[in-house]
């Protein structure tokens, strides 16, 4: 049993409205490289998206991932091929559903409002390495009436978050959203870890 966290519990309702009309999934994985120090971010953003392209392999619009890395946007396809496989829906993979917004914070930006704007978005999930300039994200998706959850682990990025998006995760619950998305017992055991360890330093 885990902590009670309003935003999880908000985050699976929307999943399931979105899966339900018809709308589309947008993960937005951040710009950080899987080769830089602020790798972690990234692979939990990964772990979501697969987890979201599982729960969402019945929709008639799958999940769109956008992404300010080539790398990242490589395992982001490698990552929901992975999902439909599991799903047993191998034929719903598209390599398009897996963008690389711009290799630019500001550029990543201005290639991820479109999707946000255009492809009839219900539901945004912002999870990974991003700078105050994510705000403008926030901002389009509340402008289309979307559910946005935001999760970074920057600071300057968690504070304008805060400020704009329906709910954010603050400081490690970024790391414990895969487990509460049941994304598998190693996410779940992870989570434990964390909390074991945080007993022991008190």
């Amino acid at each position: 049993t885990f902590r009670y966290i309003p935003a999880m519990q908000r985050l699976r309702r929307a999943l399931g409205l979105a899966v339900e009309d018809g709308s589309r999934l947008h993960v937005s994985l951040g710009k950080a490289s899987i080769f830089s120090p602020t790798n972690a971010s990234a692979l939990v953003g990964l772990a979501t998206l697969e987890r979201i392209a599982q729960m969402s392999s019945v929709s008639d619009r799958p999940p769109v991932a956008t992404s300010g890395d080539g790398t990242l946007s490589i395992l982001s396809q490698d990552t929901m091929r992975a999902a439909y496989r599991i799903a047993n829906a191998p034929e719903l993979f598209d390599v398009e559903r897996g963008r690389l917004a711009g290799p630019t914070p500001l550029s990543y930006i201005a290639g991820t409002l479109p999707v946000i704007r255009d492809e009839r978005v219900s539901t945004n999930v912002l999870v990974g390495n991003f700078g105050p300039e994510v705000a403008l994200l926030a901002e389009a998706s509340d402008q289309q009436d979307a559910f946005t959850l935001g999760a970074s682990d920057s600071l300057a990025a968690q504070a304008v978050l805060y400020a704009s998006s329906e709910e954010t995760l603050i400081g490690e619950e970024l790391f414990a959203l895969p487990a509460y998305l049941q994304a598998g017992p190693t996410h779940q055991a992870s989570l434990r870890a964390q909390d074991i360890l945080r007993w022991a330093v008190v």
